[in-house]
């Protein structure tokens, strides 16, 4: 199934899978090493994680066991992990990399986000710094020269954000790409369009709404339920989720679904066998409403300057 999932070629030359797994908020023990197995297993390559999720240990232990079995070669995946906010001091940012290798028991990393354009002294996230992300993503350049990562991008930030990367002084390596949310009904065509643009690519987080975070609203629209993508799922005898995954896919951007579950996991992947019509791209599109389901979470933050949302 590997040899199915297209690849996004990176500005810095190395190619992305564009279907990988989320390992968001699993944290029920051997829950996130299972998932990784099985899905590695089932041709999944890209790996997505992060300081602040938890799971770099469990993900690195999965992998070891899969290539000392002869199942799977480091070169064969594309492993992605984030820089949390309380680690934007450039002095900060090489240590904390390590620390991510060393939890993963890697020598590198295929992509390296700056998780956040804000910066807080805390992890907790309770007290506000104004340390720049352009000294932050000069830090991050280094990691490059010195091998520890072969790209780096950033994870929730807006067009304002990324412009402001493109033009500060002494560039030396662009943002290979942008990790943010996005849904039907949260489309992003604007931030979508410019990345495509300028050479960044894009990942989508949270692509069915985020069902089941604890963070989610009771009300919270359900996206898996929306009748017109429940309607062209029929249409192709395809799941909602499928149909999200493979708009995605066919406007362009990366997706990490989250899943433990196998049955889930292999229906995810069951997406490269049927292409929507273009009647059926823009019926999902003029769904968005720019709701974005993490909105409150986040909105303790936005008397950040840095905030990249919507106040």
């Amino acid at each position: 199934m590997a040899d199915k999932v297209p690849s996004i070629r990176l500005n810095s030359g190395y190619d992305m899978p564009m279907l990988g797994l989320g390992t968001y908020n699993n944290l029920k023990p051997n829950e996130v090493g299972g998932a990784v197995k099985a899905a590695i297993q089932m041709g999944y390559r890209h790996i997505d994680t992060a300081w602040r999720y938890k799971t770099e240990p469990e993900i690195g232990a999965a992998v070891k066991e899969l290539i000392q079995e002869g199942k799977i070669k480091r070169e064969e995946l594309f492993i992605v992990t984030k820089l949390w906010v309380h680690i934007h001091k450039p002095d900060q940012v090489e240590p904390h990399c390590r620390q991510s290798l060393e939890a993963l028991d890697m020598d590198y990393i295929d992509l390296y986000l700056i998780h956040f354009p804000m910066a807080f002294e805390d992890e907790e996230v309770t007290k506000p710094t104004m340390t720049d992300y352009l000294d932050t993503w000069r830090a991050m350049e280094k990691l490059v020269d010195k091998g520890l990562v072969r790209s780096i991008g950033v994870s929730n930030f807006n067009t304002q954000q990324l412009e402001r990367i493109l033009k500060m002084d002494g560039l030396k390596y662009k943002p290979a790409n942008n990790q943010v949310e996005m849904s039907p009904y949260l489309a992003q065509e604007d931030l979508l369009q410019f990345s495509l643009k300028n050479g960044i690519s894009t990942t989508g987080y949270a692509s069915f709404g985020a069902p089941g975070q604890d963070y989610i609203p009771k009300d919270a629209p359900k996206t898996l339920e929306d009748p017109t993508i429940v309607k062209i799922g029929k249409k192709y005898n395809k799941s909602s989720a499928q149909v999200i995954l493979r708009w995605g896919i066919q406007r362009g951007f990366a997706l990490v679904p989250k899943s433990t579950n196998p049955f889930r996991l292999a229906q995810n992947m069951d997406i490269f066998d049927f292409k929507l019509s273009e009647e059926d791209t823009k019926e999902i599109v003029a769904l968005d409403r720019g709701y974005r389901s993490n909105a409150h979470h986040f909105n303790r933050w936005k008397d950040h300057p840095f905030y990249p949302y919507e106040k």
